[in-house]
C-alpha cells in the first residue's frame, strides 16, 4: 500500500488489488484497517473500489471531513475520477458511452438494458485510445477512461455489452483468465475539503500482464 498524500483530515493512497476498500461482516483485511493501522488515526471511507480493483483512493480521517468530501464526490464536476483498463478488440481513438444499467442482486451483475424502470439508472462515460497490443493474435487495447457517473460495475458492463470485455473479466464474456479484470483506479482530482487547494494524484497498475504489454502507461 502506498500513501501519496496525508493530513489531518485526508489520507489518499494506492489500493493493492485483492484488499476490500471497506470492511465486511467476515472481518477480511481491508484499506480502512490498514490505513488506520498505519497512520494511527480513524479512517472514513467516502466511496470504494472493489476487490479486484486497484488504485487511487481517498479517505477522510475524521466525520466532519467525510462529510465534505462525500458532498464533492456527489458532484461528478467537482471530483474527476479516472480510470485504465485493457479491453479486447480496438475501440475508437475515443468515445462516449450512455446507457441505462439494471444492477441484478440475482446474480450480482449489471446490465445494459433499453428502457428505465425501476432500479435502473443512467451510466455516462468517455474513454480515450492509448495503445494497442496483441496477445496470441488477439487485439487488447489500453484505454484511459473518465466516469460521470458511479454505477456498479459501469466500465466492466459498458464495454462489455459492446463486445470489447476487460481481459480477465470472466463474469463479463472474457476469455482471458491470465489476470484478474484489467481495471486500474488511475487519477482522482477534486478541491481539498478545507483549504479549497487543488488536489491531483495519479496511480500506475505494476508491471504484470496485462499491463506489460502497454509502454504508455509508465511514468516519465
Amino acid at each position: 500500500m502506498e500513501i501519496l498524500y496525508s493530513d489531518e483530515h485526508i489520507v489518499v493512497c494506492a489500493k493493492p488489488v485483492g484488499i476490500l476498500s471497506q470492511g465486511d461482516e467476515k472481518g477480511s483485511e481491508n484499506m480502512i484497517s490498514l490505513l488506520s493501522k498505519e497512520l494511527s488515526s480513524d479512517i472514513y471511507p467516502v466511496h470504494r473500489l472493489d476487490r479486484n480493483t486497484g488504485g487511487v483512493m481517498v479517505y477522510a480521517k475524521n466525520a466532519k471531513a467525510a462529510a465534505k468530501i462525500s458532498a464533492v464526490i456527489e458532484n461528478k464536476d467537482e471530483f474527476l475520477k479516472e480510470y485504465l483498463a485493457v479491453v479486447e478488440g480496438i475501440p475508437e481513438n475515443e468515445g462516449e458511452f450512455k446507457d441505462l444499467l439494471y444492477k441484478s442482486a440475482r446474480d450480482n451483475k449489471a446490465y445494459v438494458v433499453k428502457k428505465a424502470r425501476k432500479g435502473v439508472k443512467e451510466a455516462f462515460l468517455s474513454y480515450k485510445l492509448k495503445e494497442t497490443s496483441r496477445k496470441d493474435e488477439k487485439p487488447l487495447s489500453l484505454i484511459l477512461v473518465r466516469l460521470f457517473t458511479g454505477r456498479f460495475h459501469q466500465i466492466r458492463v459498458q464495454f462489455a455489452s459492446r463486445k470489447m470485455p476487460l481481459a480477465g473479466d470472466g463474469k463479463y464474456g472474457s476469455k482471458d483468465n491470465g489476470c484478474s479484470v484489467a481495471l486500474w483506479s488511475h487519477r482522482i482530482a477534486f478541491r481539498h475539503p478545507f483549504s479549497g487547494e487543488k488536489m491531483d494524484f495519479i496511480s500506475y497498475p505494476g508491471n504484470e500482464y496485462p499491463w506489460d504489454l502497454f509502454d504508455s502507461i509508465k511514468p516519465m
